[in-house]
C-alpha cells in the first residue's frame, strides 16, 4: 500500500492507496512515525459488498473499510461525503485514485473563504479521484500548516463527462474512525440564546444537525469537537471541526454496526442539487480541521490563533478596535440627529471612540414594516446631511459607523415597486413574513451590484469607518426569477456566494473600514464570515449573565477578539435583569469593547465607571484579544461562579475575571485557579503588595470575597516579578 501521510508539529494525518486504487484514511491523531496500515483488517462480513476486482475476495468491502473521501455507489451503505447523478438519473460513482501533486503555500477558493498563510508557513497537497465511467474527477486539496497543528480541507467536483450531471451531496471532508468511545459537543441554541454547549457519546446510527435557514443560524453551528471519552479542559485527545461557510450547512456523526465512527461536514443536501455542465466545476467550502491531546482548552487555542491571524484580514485584524457605542437600545428607529448628537457627546466626554448610528436612518424607515431596500438618507428626520451629522460626530474625536441590512426589502419601499421580481417570491403564492421583511435574491448578480451601488454612494457620501451588516430573517421561499433558473437546487449556495461577493467588494472599495457581521445577533456567527468581518456581534441578547453563558459556548471554536460585546441599559431590555455595572463591563470586556445605552441616563458614580472601564479595556486590549483563553469554570453548572483568565503567551500575566451567578447567607468561600502561569514564577496582584507563586493560584487558586447583592463581580491583573 502506498502511504501518503500528512505532518504537523504535533499531528499525523495520514492515507493509504490500495493496489486497485481506492483511497483510504488510516490515521489522524498525536504525531506518529510509522505506517499506519496495520490498523485495517480484513474479514469476511455478512452482507458487506465487495468491488467487482476484488474478485473472489470477500474480505475487502468498502463498507467496512476506513475511507478518505466516502462516495456513493462504490458499495458502501454509510453516510457518503459525495453523491451525483446523472442525465439518465443514475446516482453514484466509484471514486478512484489518479495522481497526487504537493506544492508550498496554501490553496485558495475562487469565490469562498479559505484560511491564508505565507508560502513558508503552509504546504498544500492535491489528490485526485476520478470515475471515468461517472465522468466525475474530485481533487481533495489539503492546506497543512505545520506549526498552527491546523489541517484544511475542500473538494473540487469536475465534469469530464460529455453530459450534465447534478452534485446531490458534496461535503468539504469526512473522517473515519476505527475504534474509540467519543463524545460529540455540538452549539446549539436559539435567538438571544445562541451557541449553548451540549455534550452527548456517539450513539449507534446517525446523529446529525445543521441549518436549513440560509444561514449558519442561531440554532446550530458550524463547529463541532468530538473528545473522547472523559476529555476535558486539560486533559484527554479531542478532534475540532469548523466549516468556513455561512449558509446551509450538515454535519453528520455515524457509529456503525463495527463501532466504527465517520464524521462529516459541509453544505447542506437539503434543497441542493448542482447542475454541472461538461467541464464545469464546483467548489466545496473550506473546513478546517485540529487535533489536540492536551484537552479542550488547548483545541480552542488552536482555533483562536488560527482565526485571529489565518482567517481574519485587513487593517482591524490585530489592530485595537475603536471602543464604540450604538443607540439601538437607547432609542431604537425613534430618533432625531440631535439626539444621536447628544447621546455622542456625553460618551466623548466619558472616553468612547466611535458612534454606531443603528436601524431607521434610511428611506421612510420611521417603524419597522418600512423603508428596507431603500438605502438614501432620511434627512428630514436626521435634520441634515449624512455628511454633517458625521462631521459633528468627528469634530467631538469620535470615529462614525453606520448599520445596514443590505439582503433584505420591505414590500413597501421604493425598491420593492421598482423590482418585485429582486425578491425570493414563489408566483401565485402570497409570501411568508419575518420581521416584515422579505429577502433579495443576492444569487443574481444585478441585485447585488444594486444594493452595492445605493450602499456605497451613502459611504461615499459621508466619512463612514465602521458598518455594521445585519440579516434579520431566513431565507424560505427559495425561488428565483431568472428564465431556467428555478428548478435548480443551486440557488441557496449562489446566495451565500453573492453576500460574499458584496462584503469582498466592500473591502475592496473601503479597505480602512471595520465591518462587524451580524444576523439577529449571533445569527450567522461562523469562521466563513470571520474571513470578511473581522468581528461578529455575538447575540442580540445583551444581559450580562446570560452573555456569559452565550460567550462561554462561543469560546470553543471562536476567539474572544470576534465577539461582539456591549455594556447595555438595566433593567436589561431582553430580560429586565438588574446588574451592576462593573459586572456588566466585565462580561463585556470578554470582546470587542463597547455600549448600547444613553450615558446621559446614568448616574455620575456610573459614568466614573465607564470612565475606568475604557482605561482598563485599553490596557488590558493586548492581554485579551491575543493572549490564551482559559475557561475555568462552565457557568451554572459544577460552580456557582462563572469565571475565566486570559494569560499572556509568555506567561508574564493574567487577567482574571468571576461573576457570581447566584447568592445565598451564610455561604462557603470560592476558590478560583488561575490557569496557564509559569509554576514557579512569582506574581504580583495590581493594586495589591500580594506576592503568589505561580503554583499555588493554579493548584488553589484566590479566595472570592463574600459580599452581599446579586451577580457581583471582580477582576484580578497578575504580573510576574
Amino acid at each position: 500500500m502506498e502511504i501518503i501521510s500528512l505532518q504537523t508539529k504535533n499531528t499525523t494525518y495520514q492515507m493509504g492507496i490500495t493496489s486497485n486504487g481506492f483511497l483510504l484514511h488510516l490515521y489522524y491523531g498525536k504525531k506518529i512515525d510509522c505506517h499506519m496500515d496495520y490498523l485495517l483488517t480484513f474479514y469476511d462480513r455478512g452482507f458487506a459488498l465487495n468491488p467487482y476486482d476484488a474478485g473472489k475476495d470477500r474480505t475487502f468491502s468498502m463498507d467496512v473499510l476506513p475511507q478518505e473521501y466516502p462516495c456513493y455507489g462504490n458499495g458502501d451503505f454509510r453516510t457518503a461525503a459525495v453523491n451525483v447523478r446523472n442525465s439518465r438519473g443514475v446516482y453514484g460513482c466509484d471514486l478512484r485514485f489518479r495522481a497526487l501533486t504537493k506544492g508550498q503555500g496554501k490553496y485558495q477558493i475562487p469565490g469562498l473563504p479559505a484560511v491564508y498563510a505565507e508560502g513558508c508557513q503552509a504546504e498544500t497537497v492535491e489528490i485526485v479521484l476520478e470515475d471515468r465511467a461517472a465522468g466525475v474527477e474530485v481533487t481533495l486539496k489539503y492546506g497543512i500548516l505545520p506549526e498552527l497543528d491546523v489541517i484544511t480541507r475542500s473538494a473540487v467536483i469536475r465534469n469530464i463527462s460529455t453530459e450534465e450531471l447534478v452534485i446531490e451531496k458534496a461535503y468539504s471532508g469526512s473522517l473515519d474512525f476505527l475504534q474509540g468511545d467519543y463524545d460529540v459537543l455540538h452549539f446549539f441554541g436559539r435567538h438571544t440564546m445562541e451557541r449553548s454547549m451540549e455534550r452527548y457519546a456517539v450513539l449507534h446510527g446517525i446523529q446529525s444537525y445543521g441549518s436549513k435557514r440560509g444561514m449558519s443560524s442561531h440554532q446550530h453551528n458550524p463547529f463541532f469537537i468530538l473528545a473522547k471519552d472523559g476529555a476535558d479542559e486539560e486533559h484527554g485527545s479531542c478532534y475540532g471541526v469548523s466549516l468556513l461557510y455561512s449558509g446551509n450547512f450538515n454535519c453528520e456523526i455515524e457509529k456503525d454496526q463495527f463501532e466504527q465512527i465517520r464524521i462529516g461536514i459541509g453544505i447542506n443536501d437539503e434543497m441542493f442539487a448542482y447542475p454541472l455542465k461538461p467541464g464545469e466545476v464546483f467548489y466545496t467550502p473550506e473546513a478546517a480541521l485540529a487535533y489536540s491531546a492536551e484537552g479542550l482548552a488547548a483545541l480552542s487555542q488552536i482555533y483562536h490563533r488560527l482565526i485571529r491571524y489565518h482567517i481574519c484580514r485587513g487593517v482591524y485584524r490585530e489592530v485595537r478596535r475603536p471602543v464604540l457605542i450604538n443607540n439601538w437600545e437607547a432609542t431604537y428607529i425613534d430618533f432625531t440627529g440631535e439626539q444621536i448628537v447628544d447621546i455622542a457627546k456625553q460618551a466623548a466626554e466619558l472616553g468612547v471612540e466611535m458612534m454606531v448610528l443603528d436601524d431607521g436612518w434610511f428611506g421612510d424607515r420611521n417603524d419597522d414594516c418600512r423603508g428596507l431596500g431603500d438605502w438614501t438618507v432620511n434627512e428630514k428626520k436626521l435634520g441634515s446631511s449624512l455628511a454633517v451629522l458625521s462631521d459633528r460626530i468627528h469634530s467631538m474625536g469620535m470615529k462614525f459607523g453606520l448599520w445596514i441590512e443590505p439582503e433584505m426589502i420591505n414590500e413597501n419601499s421604493s425598491l420593492y415597486q421598482k423590482h418585485p421580481d429582486w425578491v425570493f417570491m414563489i408566483p401565485g403564492r402570497l409570501p411568508v413574513r419575518g420581521r416584515h421583511q422579505l429577502v433579495l435574491d443576492f444569487s443574481r448578480k444585478e441585485v447585488v451590484n444594486g444594493i452595492f451601488r445605493q450602499i456605497s454612494r451613502v459611504i461615499d457620501s459621508a466619512q463612514v469607518e465602521y458598518i455594521k451588516m445585519d440579516m434579520n430573517r431566513g431565507i424560505h421561499e427559495v425561488y428565483s426569477a431568472v428564465e431556467g433558473y428555478q428548478n435548480h437546487g443551486k440557488i441557496m449556495h449562489e446566495y451565500v456566494l453573492g453576500v460574499y461577493d458584496f462584503l469582498e467588494r466592500m473591502i475592496a472599495r473601503y479597505p480602512k473600514l471595520l465591518i462587524e457581521g451580524c444576523a439577529g445577533g449571533g445569527g450567522r456567527f461562523d469562521a466563513g464570515m470571520l474571513y470578511y468581518t473581522p468581528q461578529i456581534w455575538c447575540s442580540d441578547n445583551t444581559d450580562a449573565i446570560e452573555r456569559i453563558r452565550i460567550q462561554h459556548g462561543t469560546s470553543f471554536g471562536y476567539p474572544i477578539s470576534a465577539v461582539g460585546s456591549h455594556v447595555s441599559a438595566v433593567p436589561n431590555h431582553q430580560t429586565g435583569r438588574v446588574t451592576d455595572i462593573h459586572t456588566r463591563g466585565v462580561v463585556a470586556m470578554a470582546g470587542s469593547f463597547g455600549y448600547e445605552l444613553d450615558l446621559n441616563q446614568i448616574s455620575d458614580e456610573e459614568k466614573e465607571e465607564v470612565r475606568k472601564q475604557i482605561q482598563d479595556y485599553k490596557k488590558y486590549w493586548s492581554l485579551i484579544h491575543n493572549g490564551k483563553y482559559y475557561r475555568l469554570h462552565t457557568p451554572g453548572k459544577d460552580t456557582e461562579m462563572a469565571a475565566w483568565n486570559f494569560t499572556s503567551e509568555d506567561k508574564s500575566e493574567a487577567l482574571l475575571n468571576v461573576v457570581s451567578l447566584d447568592t445565598h447567607c451564610n455561604s462557603p468561600v470560592t476558590y478560583i485557579k488561575c490557569k496557564g502561569l509559569k509554576a514557579d514564577g512569582k506574581y504580583c496582584e495590581e493594586g495589591s503588595s500580594r506576592i503568589y507563586s505561580g503554583s499555588a493560584l493554579m493548584e488553589i487558586g484566590v479566595p472570592i470575597p463574600i459580599v452581599m447583592g446579586e451577580y457581583r463581580a471582580w477582576q484580578m491583573h497578575f504580573t510576574e516579578k
